[in-house]
Formats: structure tokens, C-alpha cells, sequence
């Protein structure tokens, strides 16, 4: 038969006759009213369990999005279970039944990931250990084994996110721990949530200069500093291909792609386009890199870059991105180096980096807006960007093929080209929508037929898949290029903010003697969502037409102010690097610092902050009660001599038992416990000639002598 859960606190057994008499475990005295109902006469070990159970599931939490839906389960059931056993003092399962549930736990988690290591796994364990460990408590050592596995299940969290929110709710995980932890070391009695809290409290206030120094101070070194990361964290939206609805189903993420510092004025809305990957290859769905097979052969597809114009000098911070492309302003010509990366411009413009980012990057870049790129002859490689599917869309080749045949664009350029299918566009019904639906067939092929010469609504990558599929029908080179185009200024701190809803798709076609020109079809039906950086937004529904009869300016403000903290977040902290470190050095005096003076400079601030505290504890100590020292001394003596007490023992008690112990020849050490306590309590006639904190001193050193006299002399039990 399984026993009871023990107590979690000491004194917890020698309270549990007096409860037994007063009614059963858990419930409260008579006339008082039910538990559920006021917490506050629940006993002490239910209400230290409960607020346990519900510190658990806050730090657990976060962990849903990313734990497997039977682990988030599990941990639930486990803790509404627990919390049950609690609030009916019901025994604790047996370990066979907590043996049992962990390996079912460990079969679905090898199910799950196919592993028991790694990060994924390793969180999952974690996890279902602590809920199961719940079930254990019973004595304050398992309560321990708790807390620690909670703290450490705290640093799992920033394995996903580091942002701010997260680490806000991190900070009350660790207060609510913390506060646990003081309540498991609390004596007997009924002490209050309130009062643990704030203990806590205190504890992190005094531990937060400690926690500042080491971070601003401790050497970071290279891979070893940090978290780790793999790709599948990425959170911008942009990717190596494009079908129909990707661009627009991106559109509707709000989250911050990147962070924009400019050293001057900003540059206009229509110019601000973020270049990401450059799609050639179509085979009739789906939008790819064009193979590279001409690259390195003498002569390439594209020439080199030709700017002109004022050089735009800007800072970026990026988010994680799932592509190895850096989607940075045209045309950026220089790129500091990204984590150990090289960026290297690569001849169709692009930024590539080999790999995905996985961490937030801040960097320094130059561009100009004004600039010219592409062969200005014909050369090898530009058939590819004329190359078409056979067997899809025959009615928009054939209304390309008519178009050609007009006597006005017979011997047309390929810019007169592009304007006229742009003039198409702007006169002939076409809109700018999110939701356009499905376009095409079961399989999605004539797509571009049906958006271009049936409904006539569609996005960005509608419109830019077109009008390429248009040239090339015009036999002019062309191809689709996806990023980011403008940004909002966020008036609080200046920085401008380019969000995943702003991803955007656009074209380019081949002009001979210029180049590469770009042409954005969108412009020509929504001319707002260029010159101006206005995303276009879904309809709303019930909840967003409510809320949009709102101050829409409150809540702009509102996002604005939280941008800009979560900013300073990101560029303060999360990008504190190993640089800004050694500025601040540079900063204090040291002309050429190194990790080395860092840490020289940590174990300073470290060895002053432990002499000040000595310094402060030295202090305290001669603020405390004269009296209260001097009778420790004394005790102290007395158990060094064989006679221990509680630090509550009074004299008097102390000289009973002394007489108890040696006898008459204690009678001395009587007398001076005697004194001593008078010199506390007695009125001053009765105190003697000296008084208070001198006499309890002398008391003290005289105490030594006596002792000795009653060590030396038979014991008398008489």
C-alpha cells in the first residue's frame, strides 16, 4: 500500500498531531469556509504544492509551441493529478506507476524524434521528468530536484526565441522558483506568499550588478558564445522559389524581417527594394534559381555593377532567414562581413552567404539607388531567361503573340514592350488582393490564363509571373526577383522597420545597351503600395471590423513603442558582441584592450565587489544588539565546553542547565549568566555600577575563567 506524501518542510511533522485533532489532512478547521473557495486556510503543505504545480506549468508554457502534443498533455495531466492529490491529502502514486509513465514517455519521445538526444528530444525529457517528479514530493529533497530541474528548463526556452517578450516571462519564472525555494526553507508556521515573494525579490535585485558585469565583461569566444540554432527557427518568410499564394500568404506575417538605420535621410519609398533570391527557371507551377552553367566561363550573364550618384551608407539588423541570400537594398556594393560569413555579390546581384543566418545579424552596408547591372550586348545564357514551358498557358502566348503583331509593336523595344503590357494592366480592370483564391486546374497548371485573361485579381507574384511569362512570349529576356520593397519609419527611436508584409515580388527584363531593367507590374495597379510602402491588408472580418472602428492611431503608437523597445532589446543586448566590448575598453583608457584586459577587468570588478560586501556584512555585524553579540559569544563558549543551546535558550535556562552539568562548581558561570541577564532586563538599581552593553563584554571575558573552574573541579551531583 502506498504511504502518504511526507512533508516538504521540517517542521511540517511535529504540526501533524495538532492537524489530525482538528479534522482530516487538507481540510480546514470546522466553520471555516472551503478550501477551493480561500485559499488562504488551506494547509501549508497544499498551498506550497499548489502555488509549485502552477510556478511548473508557467515555465512549461512557452514550451507548448514546440513540444509534441502528447508531451504538452502529459505534463498537463500529470499537473491537474498532482494538484488533485494535493487538495484531498491523497497518497502519491507508486513508482511503479511513475516508472511505468516515464517509459511510456521515453518510447513516444524515440517515436517522435527518433532519438532520445539533441535538442528536441532533450526539451521533451526535460519536461516530462519535472511533471513526473511532481508525483515524488515527497520529502523537501525531491521538492529541490524540482526547482533545479525548473531553472534549467528556463535556459531551454531561449534555444527557440530570444526576444524580449520571452524574456520577460522568463524573469517571473525565475522570481516564482525563487520564491519556492525561500518557502522550502521556511520555519514553522504559516508564512505568506507575499512575504516569500518579496524575499526573492530582494535576491534578484542583489544579484542583478553580479548578472550586469558578467555580461558586459565576460569574454565572449566565437561558436561558445551563445545558443544554439538550426534553421528550421528561421522565421522570415522569404524563400528560394515562388508558386502561386506564397508571396501573398507571407503578406499576412506582421513579425520584423529586419531593422534599418540609415546615416542620413532616407532614401524615397519607390526606391527602398531589398533584392532577395532571382528566380529564372519555370516549368510551368513553380519559380527556381536559374542553373548557374555559364558562370565562370569568360562570359557571364550579367556584367559587372555600374552606380552612380551619392553613396547610401546604412546599419541592418536581420532576422534568422531560411535563405542564404542577404535580402539587402539595390544596389548594395559593399557588405561587412556576417559572423564569420563572406558575403559575395554574385552576378545577378544577389547577396549570398552559402548558408541560411541563423541568429539575428546586425551590419554595416553601402548601396546606391542609382545604379546599372546586366550585359549590354547579347551573351551566352540569356536564352535561358527566354525558355518557356510547353503545354502551359496557350491563351496568354497567343494574346503575346497578338500583341507582337500589332503594327505598333511589330519592331517595338523590349522597354516599349514592358510599357505596354504595364499600360494593359492599368487599363484594363486588374486589382491588387490577397485573396484571390486558387488559381488553374486540379494540378495548378494555366494559372497565368486564368489570372490574366478571366478574373483579373491577384498579388504581387501574380502580376510579376505574368508579365515574365509575357516577355519572354515577346522573346525578351526576363526573370522574377523576390524581397522586400519600402519600410515605416518608426517615429519613437528613427529606425525604419521592414515587416514580412512587405515581401514583395518584382521583374526584370533585358534592354540591349542598358542592361538589366527592373519593371514592377504591381505599381501600375496599386501605385500606393510603392510610393507610399502601404501593405495591402486582408478584409476584416467580425473581430478586425469591430476593432477597426478604433483609434487606429492609438494603436499605432501602441506597436510603435513596443517596436522600439524590443528594438533597443535586439541592438543593446541580444547584439552586445565581442566589439562593443573591446570599445568599452578603448572607451576607459586601454589603447589596444584584448579578451585578456577584459577578464583582467571582470576579476577586479568581482574581487571589489566581494570586499564591499565583506565590507557591508562587517557592518551589519556592528549595528547588531552589543548584548545580542556578546550573549553568542558566551553560548558559543558554553558549547565548545560541552553545553550546547538554542539560539533562543535565555540565561536563566542556560545557568540551570550549567548548574545541572558540573554543579556547585559552576555556580560562577551561574552567576555571570545570571548578571548577563539582568544587565538585558533588570532595572537600572539592580543592574550594578555598570551598565548595558560594557557590563555584558566584561560578563563575556569572565565567562572563560569560570568555565574553567567548573571543567577542573569532581563532578558534584549532590
Amino acid at each position: 500500500m502506498d504511504t502518504p506524501a511526507r512533508p516538504l518542510h521540517p517542521a511540517s511533522a511535529s504540526r501533524a498531531g495538532s492537524a489530525r485533532s482538528a479534522g482530516a489532512p487538507g481540510q480546514p478547521p470546522p466553520g471555516l469556509p472551503p478550501r477551493w473557495s480561500n485559499l488562504k486556510h488551506l494547509p501549508r503543505e497544499t498551498r506550497d504544492t499548489l502555488y509549485l504545480l502552477a510556478v511548473i506549468a508557467w515555465v512549461v508554457m512557452p514550451h507548448v509551441t514546440h513540444l509534441p502534443v502528447w508531451c504538452s498533455a502529459l505534463a498537463a495531466g500529470v499537473l491537474l493529478w498532482r494538484g488533485w492529490l494535493a487538495l484531498g491529502a491523497r497518497a502519491l502514486p507508486g513508482r511503479w506507476v511513475v516508472g511505468g509513465l516515464l517509459a511510456a514517455a521515453v518510447a513516444a519521445t524515440w517515436l517522435t524524434h527518433r532519438t532520445v538526444l539533441g535538442k528536441e528530444a532533450g526539451v521533451t525529457l526535460v519536461v516530462v521528468l519535472m511533471a513526473l517528479k511532481t508525483l515524488e514530493l515527497r520529502a523537501r529533497r525531491d521538492a529541490f530536484v524540482v526547482f533545479f530541474l525548473g531553472f534549467f528548463l528556463v535556459l531551454t526556452h531561449f534555444f527557440y526565441s530570444q526576444s524580449l517578450a520571452l524574456a520577460l516571462v522568463m524573469v517571473v519564472a525565475v522570481w516564482g522558483l525563487l520564491t519556492a525555494l525561500v518557502l522550502a526553507h521556511m520555519p514553522v508556521g504559516h508564512p505568506s506568499l507575499a512575504s516569500a515573494g518579496a524575499l526573492s525579490a530582494r535576491m534578484c535585485l542583489l544579484g542583478a550588478p553580479v548578472m550586469l558585469a558578467l555580461f558586459v565583461l565576460f569574454p565572449r569566444f566565437g561558436p561558445l558564445w551563445g545558443l544554439p540554432n538550426d534553421a528550421a527557427s528561421a522565421r522570415t518568410g522569404l524563400s528560394t522559389d515562388m508558386t502561386m499564394g506564397t508571396v501573398a500568404e507571407l503578406a499576412l506575417d506582421d513579425n520584423i524581417a529586419m531593422t534599418i538605420r540609415f546615416d542620413g535621410p532616407a532614401p524615397p519609398p519607390d526606391t527602398l527594394y531589398f533584392r532577395g533570391p532571382v528566380l529564372s527557371a519555370f516549368d510551368g507551377l513553380t519559380w527556381q534559381p536559374a542553373e548557374r552553367r555559364y558562370w565562370g566561363r569568360g562570359q557571364q550573364l550579367d556584367a559587372e555593377l555600374q552606380v552612380r550618384g551619392k553613396p547610401l551608407h546604412y546599419e541592418v539588423t536581420m532576422e534568422p532567414t531560411r535563405v542564404p541570400v542577404l535580402p539587402l537594398l539595390e544596389a548594395t556594393t559593399e557588405v561587412a562581413e556576417v559572423s564569420g560569413l563572406r558575403p559575395r555579390l554574385q552576378p545577378s546581384l544577389e547577396w549570398a552567404i552559402g548558408r541560411p543566418l541563423m541568429d539575428r545579424e546586425r551590419l554595416r552596408a553601402t548601396s546606391y539607388t542609382d545604379h546599372r547591372h546586366g550585359p549590354l550586348q547579347p551573351v551566352l545564357g540569356l536564352q535561358d531567361h527566354l525558355q518557356l514551358p510547353a503545354g502551359y498557358n496557350p491563351r496568354t502566348l497567343a494574346w503575346a503573340a497578338a500583341l507582337r503583331r500589332d503594327p505598333r509593336h511589330a519592331r517595338a523595344e523590349p522597354q516599349a514592350l514592358a510599357q505596354a503590357v504595364l499600360e494593359h494592366i492599368r487599363s484594363q480592370g486588374y486589382s491588387y488582393t490577397l485573396t484571390p483564391g486558387p488559381y488553374g486546374d486540379e494540378q495548378g497548371r494555366h494559372a497565368i490564363d486564368e489570372f490574366w485573361l478571366d478574373r483579373k485579381q491577384g498579388f504581387c507574384e501574380h502580376f510579376a509571373a505574368a508579365f515574365v511569362v509575357i516577355m519572354r512570349a515577346l522573346d525578351v529576356p526576363a526573370r522574377i526577383v523576390t524581397g522586400y520593397q519600402g519600410a515605416e519609419l518608426n517615429p519613437v527611436d528613427g529606425y525604419y522597420l521592414v515587416r514580412n508584409s512587405q515581401a514583395h515580388a518584382w521583374a526584370e527584363f533585358w534592354q540591349p545597351g542598358r542592361g538589366w531593367l527592373r519593371a514592377d507590374p504591381t505599381a501600375a495597379v496599386a501605385p500606393e503600395r510603392v510610393t507610399r510602402s502601404l501593405a495591402l491588408r486582408p478584409a476584416p472580418g467580425l473581430v478586425g471590423g469591430v476593432l477597426g472602428t478604433a483609434d487606429s492611431t492609438f494603436w499605432r503608437a501602441l506597436r510603435n513603442q513596443w517596436a522600439a523597445i524590443n528594438n533597443a532589446w535586439n541592438q543593446k543586448v541580444l547584439n552586445y558582441s565581442r566589439g562593443e566590448q573591446l570599445d568599452l575598453l578603448k572607451q576607459l583608457g586601454v589603447r589596444s584592450p584584448s579578451w585578456q584586459d577584459l577578464a583582467l577587468l571582470l576579476v577586479l570588478l568581482l574581487a571589489l565587489a566581494s570586499a564591499l560586501g565583506a565590507a557591508w556584512a562587517w557592518w551589519e555585524r556592528q549595528r547588531q544588539d552589543p548584548w545580542l553579540r556578546a550573549y553568542h559569544g558566551m553560548q558559543r563558549q558554553l558549547a565548545a565546553a560541552g553545553l550546547p543551546s538554542a539560539a533562543h535558550t535565555p540565561p536563566r535556562e542556560l545557568a540551570r542547565l550549567a548548574l545541572q552539568r558540573w554543579g556547585e562548581p559552576a555556580r560562577g558561570v551561574a552567576t555571570l549568566l545570571t548578571r548577563m541577564e539582568a544587565a538585558r532586563y533588570a532595572p537600572p538599581a539592580q543592574a550594578g555600577h555598570v551598565r548595558g552593553p560594557t557590563l555584558a563584554r566584561l560578563l563575556a571575558r569572565s565567562l572563560a575563567r569560570e568555565l574553567r573552574r567548573a571543567q577542573s573541579a569532581p563532578l558534584d551531583h549532590a
